[in-house]
C-alpha cells in the first residue's frame, strides 16, 4: 500500500477515535478545545452537546470576563466525586506480645559419684519417679567398710584407756587429758570412715524423674563423671524474648498463655515468674521467664512454647489502611464533613495488615474516604457511594475517581 494511504487511513482512525471519546467522555470535549481543536466540530460529535455548550461558555467566560463558577457549572467542574468511605474506629497499642519460647524444668541435676570407684549396682530404670535421697547407684565399697571396722576398734580402745585412766589415781592430769584427747581422734576417725563409706552410695538429690542412665555395672567413674539426669518437671519455666517497649509493662505475676508445639490443639495457663534487670543491647530485647503448671505430666523439658500476653494498651483512633495518603508534609486522610473533603494530619502510630493506628484530632465515628481519593480536593464536593444525591436533582451524574 503506498504511504499517504497508510497515512490517510491512520488518520481516519485516529478522528473516529476522538470522535468516539467526545461522545462518551463529557469532559473531552473541553480538553480538545483547550488543546486547539474547533468548538463547532466538537459540538458536531457530542451526542448531547453537553460539550460543546460547555466549551463554548468558557471560551465566552475568558473573553467577557464572566465569573470563573458559571463556566465551571456548565462545563461540569463542581460536580461532586463518587468515594468509598468508611467510620473511624479505635485500636489498642501494644496489646499483645508473642514469642517463641523454651522450656526447663523447674529443677534439672546431673547427678555424679562423690567418689571413684567402680559400679557394683543400679537401683533405678529411666523414667522412674523417685525422691530426694533414694540410692540411684552403688560403688564397691570393701576398702570403705575395713577402715570403718579399724575406726570401731580404734574407738573402743581408746575409750577403754580414757575411762582407765579417769577411774586410777596412779595417772597425772596431763595422761588423762592426752588419753581423751585420743578418744576424740577415734571418734573423729570413726565418723570419717563412715562418710567414706556413705559416698560410696550415689543418691538422688532431689525429688524427680530418672533419665536415661549413662553408665553400666562394672563402669570405672570418677567425681566428674555424669551418671544420670534427673528432672522435677512439676512446674515448667519458659524463657522468651520481647521487644523492649515490653520492659516496662510485663511485671512479675502477670498471666501468660502458652501453645506447645507438639500438643497445638492445648492452651497451658502460667505467670511470669521474673522479669531480666536489662534490655540485651545487641537484639534490643528483654529476657522473660514465665512458670507453667505441669501436674499432668503433659510437657517435657526442652520443648518450644509460642507464649502470649495481653496488654491494656493505649488507645489510638484507628482507621482503613487505604485512607492514609502522603505529601510534601507528611500523611494525611481525607475526613468527609457536610458532604466535603477535608484534609486531616495524621501520625502514624503502629501499622497493621488491617488497620493503621494513628495520632490525630480524629474520633470515634468521624467518616474517611478510602476509595476514589485521586480526584478529592480540599473544600471539594464529595457523594458517597450507595447514598443518594442531595436535594439538587439538576445536578449532573457524579464523576467516578477510582483510587
Amino acid at each position: 500500500m503506498p504511504l499517504w494511504k497508510q497515512l490517510g487511513l491512520s488518520l481516519l482512525l485516529l478522528f473516529a477515535g476522538l470522535c468516539l471519546w467526545v461522545y462518551v467522555s463529557p469532559q473531552a470535549g473541553q480538553t480538545l478545545v483547550q488543546m486547539g481543536v474547533p468548538q463547532n466540530l466538537v459540538a458536531m460529535v457530542s451526542s448531547s452537546g453537553a460539550a460543546g455548550e460547555g466549551t463554548q461558555a468558557q471560551g465566552q467566560s475568558r473573553g467577557k470576563g464572566q465569573t470563573a463558577g458559571q463556566g465551571q457549572r456548565q462545563g461540569g467542574r463542581n460536580q461532586p466525586i463518587l468515594i468509598v468511605t468508611q467510620p473511624v474506629t479505635v485500636g489498642i497499642l501494644n496489646d499483645r506480645l508473642s514469642a517463641i519460647g523454651d522450656g526447663e524444668a523447674i529443677q534439672a541435676v546431673t547427678v555424679m559419684p562423690q567418689a571413684s570407684g567402680t559400679i557394683t549396682e543400679i537401683l533405678v530404670s529411666s523414667g522412674e519417679r523417685v525422691k530426694k535421697g533414694q540410692v540411684v547407684a552403688k560403688l564397691d565399697d570393701d576398702e570403705q567398710v575395713i577402715l570403718r571396722d579399724l575406726a570401731k576398734v580404734g574407738l573402743r580402745s581408746a575409750s577403754e584407756k580414757s575411762e582407765s585412766y579417769r577411774n586410777l589415781q596412779s595417772f597425772s592430769r596431763l595422761e588423762v587429758l592426752d588419753a581423751q584427747i585420743a578418744l576424740e581422734q577415734a571418734r573423729l576417725e570413726l565418723t570419717t570412715a563412715e562418710l567414706n563409706l556413705k559416698r560410696r552410695d550415689i543418691v538422688a538429690p532431689i525429688d524427680g524423674i530418672i533419665g536415661i542412665i549413662g553408665v553400666s555395672i562394672g563402669d570405672n567413674v570418677t567425681t566428674s563423671s555424669n551418671v544420670v539426669t534427673l528432672d522435677n518437671r512439676s512446674e515448667l519455666l519458659v524463657d522468651f524474648w520481647a521487644p523492649e517497649r515490653f520492659a516496662t509493662a510485663v511485671k512479675a505475676g502477670m498471666a501468660i498463655k502458652a501453645i506447645s508445639v507438639s500438643r497445638p490443639g492445648d492452651v497451658f495457663a502460667g505467670k511470669v515468674d521474673a522479669v531480666d534487670n536489662r534490655v540485651d543491647p545487641a537484639s534490643r530485647t528483654i529476657r522473660i521467664r514465665a512458670r507453667i503448671d505441669n501436674s499432668n505430666d503433659l510437657l517435657r523439658a526442652g520443648m518450644s512454647f509460642n507464649v502470649t500476653m495481653q496488654f491494656p494498651g493505649d488507645h489510638y483512633p484507628a482507621v482503613n489502611p487505604l485512607a492514609v495518603q502522603w505529601d510534601g508534609l507528611g500523611s494525611f486522610v481525607w475526613q468527609i464533613k457536610d458532604d466535603k473533603s477535608v484534609k486531616t494530619r495524621v501520625r502514624i502510630i503502629q501499622r497493621n495488615s488491617d488497620q493503621v493506628l494513628v495520632d490525630s484530632g480524629l474520633k470515634e465515628g468521624d467518616v474517611v474516604a478510602i476509595e476514589g481519593l485521586q480526584r478529592v480536593r480540599e473544600g471539594g464536593g464529595v457523594q458517597v457511594a450507595g447514598q443518594v444525591a442531595g436535594s439538587d436533582k439538576s445536578a449532573a451524574t457524579p464523576e467516578v475517581a477510582s483510587q
